[in-house]
């Protein structure tokens, strides 16, 4: 069986169970719900630091007014964040690596902000459609642009996303690949790439 470069990035399956489904939920499983028996240990601590952490991080920024989208973003960031150590681990999968997640991530917040700067600053929203002292013959011209790059933003940000987030595995295979070819035609080469690969 011929295996591709890029069935690395395929979501492994067990039972017909795809395995995204279980990385998906294991980080939620590690935080704990309070309730009135909650005893405090060290664990429970830290995890209440970092999440006070990442909220004061995203919301210094933003002014009193933004501060009601501290449950979704720090919700985000700290699933997106063990999501991502996960992946780190031997045999896991990373379900950011894959489009469909990050579009099902980029596509709702993307479209939540736009419709809330519409609705609550229309003038300023549409105004960004229009740069400052544009030539009158250009005006429809640059708002068909500016509208065009507005809505295409989230798929391009996702497929971004997606390219970084494979790169370093593909260049990962692809130089341990070279290495295992080279072994038994040029050894030294193969020793050499092997370092290089090992200590960056």
């Amino acid at each position: 069986m011929n295996l591709s470069f890029f069935d690395q990035f395929a979501s492994p399956h067990f039972m017909a169970i795809p395995l995204i489904l279980i990385s998906m939920l294991f980080p939620a499983l590690l935080i704990p719900s309070p309730d009135s028996r909650w005893v405090t240990n060290r664990f429970s601590t830290l995890q209440s630091w970092l999440l006070h952490l990442i909220t004061k991080q995203l919301m210094i920024p933003l002014d009193k007014k933004g501060h009601k989208w501290a449950i979704i973003l720090t919700s985000l960031m700290t699933l997106l964040l063990t999501i991502n150590l996960l992946g780190l681990l031997p045999y896991t999968f990373t379900p950011t690596t894959q489009l469909s997640m990050n579009m099902a991530l980029a596509f709702p917040l993307w479209l939540a902000t736009l419709l809330t700067g519409l609705r609550n600053q229309p003038s300023a929203s549409l105004g960004h459609l229009l740069p400052e002292g544009t030539p009158t013959p250009l005006i429809p011209a640059l708002i068909l642009i500016e509208t065009t790059s507005l809505l295409i933003r989230p798929l391009a940000l996702g497929v971004r996303l997606t390219a970084n987030l494979t790169a370093g595995h593909l260049l990962i295979q692809l130089i341990s690949t070279a290495t295992t070819v080279l072994l038994p035609i040029l050894p030294a080469v193969s020793i050499l790439t092997t370092t290089i690969l090992l200590t960056h």
